[in-house]
């Protein structure tokens, strides 16, 4: 069974950076697809970036295009969002999210199937 667990959140100041971290775990992840979402207050879960693991297909919100990158560690089955130029507007609950194939939908929650619990990120101004 597919677990992911997110770490790294917490209270920042606008123009810092975070690096969150997502360690997944139950299934060979070679092949998936790993997306990063956020969900601020009273919003609806929107995208922020995704990866195809077993290649160099990366994509990015608009939003932080630029200032996000997502890479990882295929020793420790570990995806990591990295994350500069911090706004209050990247406020949310981030959430790390699997599915078994990249391609159409990558940037859609409905599409993935496996998620993890969220970390907290809280950026003031």
């Amino acid at each position: 069974q597919v677990q992911l667990r997110e770490s790294g959140g917490g209270l920042v100041q606008t123009g810092t950076s975070l690096r969150l971290s997502c360690a997944a775990s139950g299934r060979t992840f070679s092949s998936f697809a790993m997306g990063w979402f956020r969900q601020a207050p009273g919003k609806e879960r929107e995208f922020v970036a995704a990866f195809n693991w077993g290649g160099t297909t990366t994509h990015y919100a608009d939003s932080v295009k630029g200032r996000c990158t997502i890479t990882s560690d295929n020793a420790e089955n570990t995806v990591y969002l990295q994350m500069n130029s911090l706004r209050p507007e990247d406020t949310g609950v981030y959430y790390c999210a699997a599915r078994t194939t990249y391609g159409v939908g990558y940037n859609t929650p409905a599409q993935y199937p496996y998620w993890g619990q969220g970390t907290m990120v809280t950026v003031s101004s």
